[in-house]
């Protein structure tokens, strides 16, 4: 493996008070080596020289549906049946794994060298994680959970969960993935917006409280944290009641919900990107119907609320997109730090920590990635200009380094109609 020496760049080292820093990072057999002020480098090293640019830990984006595209649909397509049919034949079954595949490797070009799923297609997760690691593909750093667990008619029953009509068969379903070696285990709790019939009622709680629970204890009985789809705050109680680790999206909390965070160590993993066009997109854009806006901009409100409580309370913050919703791809995730700044009122600051060594702490992988740091994995960005003078900078890296395999040039293709749809709330604030 090549040697690196990373000259003439600012480092932002990832950490709560970074700064913009003039220094050198050598990089040995994968491992930042040091971090010094600029000198002479050593021999054996590869200079690159960034030439005043930015460089920084990579991304870490920890809600991530590999299956999905975020191509903008005119109609809700039955996922239950396209995934049935999908995975009716070998042949298929090739195509699923390989796009699954190939959206990792877009993540990782865009910036993220870590991602986290949270429900994805039978055992593709896993599978790709370790071919990955063992350098078969090229991709991020995966954190699996491979299927999720809903309950018949729940959250992406079907799709990218499977449907436990018992407590028995749920905790046989935790008990199945654990096998399949996955990193942490995902629960659907509730519905969500697209699952809601009627005005006022996204996050609809559809998984009975003791079935929570029996989840909760067999993984943590086996060694796993448990993350939960969650998008109303009945739902955020009866999941923190009952052993979750992480609430995936959130609503708008109450003093209970504060308490409950703060005696169960949990945090809020924010995910903004995917409710913002069904509340903000005018509907001859989004497609969806009045319900379906009314709902969205009930979670979105809910999100946000939850997001800037967790902040002034003190309750630790994730942040994910939630790739694989329309509008939400692959190479995005660079938004949602923005719309964390701007809807949140976090500061440019506080969002590139969340997404590198605040998620990596989360994570538990803090010790491997997330801040550029002395004898960590060499994870890192380069951006043209300080991000923390302009997250927007995040939207084009010029380089990529996970591992210590540097890509000098990453390239990604991307979708203008959504970018011209999206790119407006650049500049918003709610």
């Amino acid at each position: 493996m090549t040697n690196y020496a990373f000259i003439n760049g600012y480092v932002l080292n990832g950490h709560e008070d970074m700064k913009p820093e003039k220094k050198t990072i050598l990089v040995s057999n994968h491992i930042i080596q040091a971090i010094e002020e600029p000198g002479d480098v050593p021999a054996g090293y590869q200079t690159i020289d960034l030439q005043g640019k930015y460089i920084m830990p990579g991304l870490i984006n920890m809600h991530v549906h590999l299956p999905g595209s975020g191509k903008p649909q005119k109609k809700q397509r039955d996922t239950t049946k396209l995934v049935n049919t999908l995975m009716s034949n070998p042949i298929t079954r090739a195509v699923v794994y390989s796009m699954c595949a190939g959206f990792a490797k877009t993540e990782l070009m865009s910036g993220v060298t870590t991602i986290r799923t949270v429900g994805g297609i039978r055992d593709y997760d896993t599978r790709l994680r370790d071919e990955i690691k063992d350098g078969k593909r090229v991709g991020p750093r995966i954190l699996a959970a491979n299927e999720g667990i809903s309950v018949p008619h729940g959250h992406m029953a079907g799709s990218v969960a499977i449907a436990a009509t018992s407590i028995e068969q749920a905790v046989a379903y935790v008990d199945q993935v654990a096998e399949e070696g996955v990193d942490l285990v995902k629960l659907m709790i509730t519905g969500g917006v697209m699952d809601a019939k009627a005005k006022g009622v996204p996050g609809e709680l559809k998984m009975a409280p003791e079935m929570v629970k029996a989840c909760c204890d067999e993984a943590h009985k086996k060694g796993f944290y448990v993350a939960a789809h969650v998008e109303s705050s009945q739902g955020v109680k009866v999941a923190l009641q009952n052993g979750v680790d992480s609430i995936e999206h959130g609503a708008a909390p109450d003093q209970e919900i504060i308490d409950l965070f703060h005696e169960r160590h949990a945090f809020l993993c924010t995910t903004l990107s995917p409710a913002l066009p069904y509340a903000l997109f005018d509907r001859s854009i989004s497609h969806a119907s009045e319900v379906e806006q009314f709902n969205g901009k009930v979670v979105f409100d809910g999100i946000c609320k939850c997001s800037a409580s967790a902040i002034q309370n003190n309750i630790p913050i994730a942040l994910g997109n939630d790739v694989g919703c329309p509008y939400i791809t692959h190479y995005d995730f660079w938004r949602e730090l923005v719309y964390f700044k701007n809807f949140v009122g976090g500061s440019a600051q506080k969002a590139l920590y969340t997404a590198t060594l605040g998620n990596a702490t989360l994570a538990s992988i803090s010790e491997t990635t997330g801040s550029l740091d002395t004898g960590k994995e060499a994870d890192l960005i380069v951006t043209d200009a300080n991000p923390l003078d302009d997250l927007t900078t995040l939207r084009n890296v010029r380089m990529v380094m996970a591992g210590g395999t540097l890509h000098q040039h990453p390239s990604i293709k991307r979708n203008a109609e959504i970018d011209k749809q999206l790119d407006p709330f650049l500049t918003k604030t709610y």
